[in-house]
């Protein structure tokens, strides 16, 4: 007999379409600025965004605004300064692979070399520097061919300006860094990507002695354009280096 409702009598089975898989990006820093601009525009129903950051309000308000978008996200809440903070995330992000890197969690401090302390320093190279690049370390090999790592970096990481030291020291290290590993990952078909914005107009300012006209600065949402055109080449095509200025000439 056919199963009931055939009209031919033979039984067919039901042709089942297996779900989608979703896809997981990790942003550190994503509580604010840059790293929440991203977030909106990487929001999508078959996207988990695993979101970063240290400001818990903030960082709910974010995940608020991407769920509202149709996103999902889950909040990582750990200070990247330490490596216990750096170890807490990568536990909590677990074993499955990412597909999306993007380190864009920063500190900038800006003053007269000889007036930097040392815990100013130390939390400066810890988040600049080290937390991506353990963060790449463990996750690159494990993410898939087509996958991408970006990085926010600076014009900082180009051009020495004074009373930036240590923030245009972590942003050439990391450029470093990145552009050394990235010809160790050409093999495993995972690209990393380097974007090097001009002065955009994030909180950062607000901490930041001295007259500067962010009216003329880029926004936020300029920059997270560039992240989403790169990431969304074919996966055979890398984006290296995406610089990022302001048509009124670096500010």
């Amino acid at each position: 007999m056919g199963k009931p409702g055939s009209q031919t009598g033979v039984w067919e089975p039901e042709c089942k379409i297996a779900p989608q898989e979703m896809k997981r990006y990790l942003i550190p820093g994503a509580s604010r600025g840059i790293g929440r601009a991203i977030a909106m525009k990487l929001a999508a129903p078959d996207v988990m965004l695993l979101l970063h950051g240290r400001d818990t309000v903030a960082l709910a308000e974010t995940c608020r605004a991407v769920e509202k978008s149709g996103g999902k996200t889950a909040k990582l809440i750990h200070d990247l300064a330490n490596f216990r903070g750096i170890d807490d995330l990568v536990a909590e992000v677990g074993h499955k692979p990412i597909d999306l890197l993007v380190n864009n969690a920063g500190v900038a401090v800006v003053k007269p070399f000889a007036e930097i302390t040392r815990q100013e320093w130390e939390q400066t190279i810890g988040v600049n520097v080290t937390a991506p690049f353990f963060l790449i370390q463990h996750f690159a090999p494990r993410m898939p061919p087509g996958s991408s790592i970006v990085n926010i970096l600076s014009i900082a990481a180009k051009t020495a300006y004074p009373n930036w030291s240590a923030y245009c020291g972590s942003k050439f290290a990391l450029e470093g860094l990145s552009t050394a590993i990235r010809e160790e990952l050409r093999s495993r078909k995972v690209r990393m990507l380097n974007i090097y914005p001009a002065a955009t107009d994030t909180d950062i300012w607000n901490g930041v002695s001295g007259e500067w006209p962010r009216e003329q600065m880029m926004s936020a949402v300029d920059v997270a354009e560039a992240v989403t055109f790169a990431i969304n080449q074919p996966p055979a095509v890398i984006i290296e280096n995406i610089t990022l200025s302001n048509t009124t000439g670096t500010l």
